[in-house]
């Protein structure tokens, strides 16, 4: 089985995607879409419901996000009914919305989880201990044919040493936040995917997505009544392609994609 995972979504790649996802799809005969949506929003904060069921139209099977999920009061309501729509696991429990869902698609079952690591980010329950719990609920080939884990976080140690922690029980890990591409991709030992971060979809003309003019403002605490808002420029299009060994639901191959824009590279 072959999937395309995705980095966060900025509003300014929107157009991009519509246009690219299904070439990418066609071409590298895609089965299972997974992207980060907790920038989407027009303002690049949160997602809305509009833009939530615009990115399940061109063909996304699951969102994941992170630290930005609740920007937009609405998601609050929605994401009770939406299990397509996940927040970390590791939040609160009296949280709504799931971070973990078995989802099936041409006759396989695939787990989505969406974990949140703790260093530099919003108060959570301790995403390792989180992990091994989860890992002994669902196994590969017993509970779930294939298992993706969004880790979304800032510190690359956490977020490697997780993609270690499920080496062998997951079919790939990716991190999501930074907005900066890794090129790390590769297979660990025992055969999962792993990348660091696969980068934002957005114009990366700017600062990890935003405005750089208003950005470079407030670092140099120069006063302006301008907020940080979304660069609007060419859009990339960063993440991966994994192909899964349907035997063992472990990975076979990663191949990171980086399309358009500022950093294309049409590997793809």
């Amino acid at each position: 089985m072959k999937f395309l995972v995705l980095g966060d979504i900025f509003p300014s790649s929107l157009v991009t995607l519509k246009e690219k996802i299904p070439l990418i799809i066609k071409k590298n005969k895609i089965d299972f879409v997974i992207a980060n949506g907790e920038n989407a929003a027009h303002d690049a904060n949160g997602i809305t419901i509009k833009t939530a069921k615009i990115l399940f139209d061109l063909g996304i099977d699951v969102l994941t996000s992170g630290n930005h999920i609740w920007d937009k009061k609405e998601i609050l309501k929605y994401i009770k009914n939406e299990k397509r729509l996940l927040r970390p696991a590791n939040m609160s429990d009296d949280l709504p919305g799931v971070g973990v869902n078995i989802f099936s698609k041409k006759n396989k079952k695939i787990c989505v989880i969406n974990l949140m690591t703790n260093y530099f980010m919003l108060k959570s329950k301790n995403v390792f201990t989180t992990t091994k719990s989860l890992i002994k609920k669902i196994n590969l080939k017993s509970n779930a044919d294939y298992i993706i884990v969004d880790v979304h976080g800032e510190f690359a140690g956490e977020k490697m040493a997780l993609g270690h922690l499920l080496d062998g029980k997951s079919t790939l890990v990716f991190g999501s936040h930074t907005h900066i591409p890794t090129s790390d991709a590769m297979i660990l030992s025992k055969g999962t995917a792993y990348q660091t971060d696969l980068g934002m979809c957005g114009d990366y003309n700017s600062v990890i997505g935003l405005n750089k003019n208003i950005f470079l403002k407030k670092m140099l605490k120069i006063k302006t009544k301008e907020f940080n808002k979304p660069a609007f420029g060419n859009a990339t299009i960063c993440g991966s392609i994994i192909n899964a060994n349907p035997k063992t639901g472990l990975a076979i191959s990663i191949k990171q994609i980086i399309l358009g824009g500022k950093l294309d590279n049409k590997k793809f």
